[in-house]
């Protein structure tokens, strides 16, 4: 699944076409192959056969944002129980690169908001009439990346079979 700029991920779906052979058909030997190939700190979590027809579609993500201390206050907390509390929160979005701009209510995107002593952890719905945005995120909570202690992380992804 793309990532913005400047976001990190814990939780990535990949998916392989292979030709059938005798190595492919022990998945954890499979598993074992490939996870030697890995880059440092890749690590592969689990790996299963699934009909070649399948695809995989996200669902939900949750993304993470480690807000520094002074931040991180009943402002914000309260700012968060409005968004939750609201029937829609519209907001301009670009389109293109030649500046075009249309409405979208993300609303109907924001699944959750919670906090935690140093992170704020929102969780998204992703469908196919979209999602809402990481930056988009961040202009509704009214914080910038100068506010936040470290990258944004995406820590899961929720994928169902289409």
């Amino acid at each position: 699944m793309p990532r913005s700029v400047g976001v990190e991920t814990d939780d990535d779906l990949l998916c392989i076409r292979l030709e059938t052979s005798p190595q492919c058909s022990d998945t954890e030997r499979f598993r074992d192959t490939l996870s030697r190939q890995l880059p440092a700190g890749c690590e592969l979590l689990n790996v299963r056969a699934a009909d070649p027809k399948t695809s995989f579609q996200p669902c939900a993500a949750t993304y993470v944002f480690a807000v520094r201390p002074q931040h991180l206050n009943d402002r914000l907390k309260a700012r968060t129980k409005c968004l939750l509390a609201s029937e829609s929160l519209n907001l301009q979005r670009r389109i293109d690169a030649r500046g075009g701009i249309r409405n979208v209510d993300v609303r109907p995107f924001l699944k959750a908001i919670e906090f935690d002593d140093k992170n704020i952890a929102v969780k998204c719905k992703i469908s196919s009439a979209g999602s809402i945005r990481v930056e988009e995120i961040l202009k509704l909570l009214e914080l910038d990346v100068g506010n936040l202690a470290t990258p944004i992380r995406r820590t899961s992804v929720q994928w169902q079979e289409a």
